[in-house]
């Protein structure tokens, strides 16, 4: 299957794709049926027009049709997946490194700021929700807000390719028939980024307050110097297995380049901060 969508049997065989890597187990009518849902009881396509896609995509070693219903292969499933990462964005990638990262740095700051200054567990306390709330509030409304745009942006940019494709079909109705099927198929992917987009933002902001409230509750509760060993030793542990291991795997970069910029990064921002309020 190309990657661009240029023919009416391409955009079948994408909702499909979308479809059965849920999971589900279908037959060709209940896709027909599923299409026509989406556009919202408007016959977008004939059950030809299905057949035919489905037939191609079973020459093509994406599905197979045991016992008259529909099932993606290994091939398919991998190819729905990609598809479904790049329509409907459901890896939260940028949401879980900026939460381990400023949830972290935070907790870290406010754990050397209260026991080089010897505050009192209650200033602690308070500095501490403060600090954590509001970090964990901005990045939420910084990626939900960021993130509707982003897609919203994204999402126009793969429309246009897809109608540019779409628009040198000959056939004329054929032609309709599939520029009126992504129409209704971009509406219901908006929908679904919205989902996601408010998802991986409540994903940032635990994740933000999270990684910063262990090493500081651990500062809080045990006595010292045990408190401040353990509580550094969380903050490592979070950037040193979590955030690192996630950037690693995400950017297919060796694990010890990306422990030395998280290092370097981290050390840093945690520095300036410390000087910042000395000032």
């Amino acid at each position: 299957m190309a990657f661009e969508v240029q023919e009416l049997p391409d955009i079948i065989k994408l909702i499909t794709l979308l479809r059965l890597s849920e999971g589900v187990e279908v037959d060709k009518v209940m896709i027909k049926r599923y299409i026509d849902k989406n556009c919202k009881g408007y016959v977008c396509v004939e059950i030809r027009d299905v057949e035919k896609a489905l037939n191609e995509m079973a020459e093509e070693g994406l599905i197979i049709n045991p016992n008259g219903k529909l099932k993606l292969t290994e091939r398919g499933l991998k190819l729905g997946v990609e598809w479904k990462k790049l329509l409907l964005k459901r890896e939260p990638i940028m949401e879980v490194i900026a939460g381990l990262a400023d949830g972290s740095i935070t907790g870290l700051v406010v754990v050397l700021s209260a026991f080089l200054a010897g505050l009192t567990t209650s200033i602690t306390t308070f500095t501490a929700a403060l600090s954590l709330t509001s970090v964990a509030i901005t990045n939420f409304s910084s990626f939900l807000l960021g993130s509707k745009t982003e897609d919203l942006a994204d999402l126009l940019t793969l429309k246009y390719l897809i109608d540019y494709s779409l628009s040198d079909i000959p056939d004329k109705l054929e032609r309709k028939k599939s520029l009126d099927l992504v129409k209704h198929l971009f509406i219901i992917l908006g929908n679904e980024r919205n989902k996601s987009s408010i998802y991986s933002a409540l994903l940032s902001g635990i994740t933000t307050f999270l990684s910063g409230v262990l090493p500081i509750i651990t500062f809080l509760t045990l006595p010292r110097p045990l408190n401040i060993i353990i509580s550094i030793g969380i903050v490592i542990a979070i950037v040193g297995v979590f955030l690192v291991k996630y950037r690693a795997k995400r950017a297919k970069k060796h694990w010890k380049v990306t422990l030395a910029e998280t290092a370097v990064i981290v050390s840093v921002a945690v520095l300036a901060s410390l000087l910042i309020g000395r000032l």
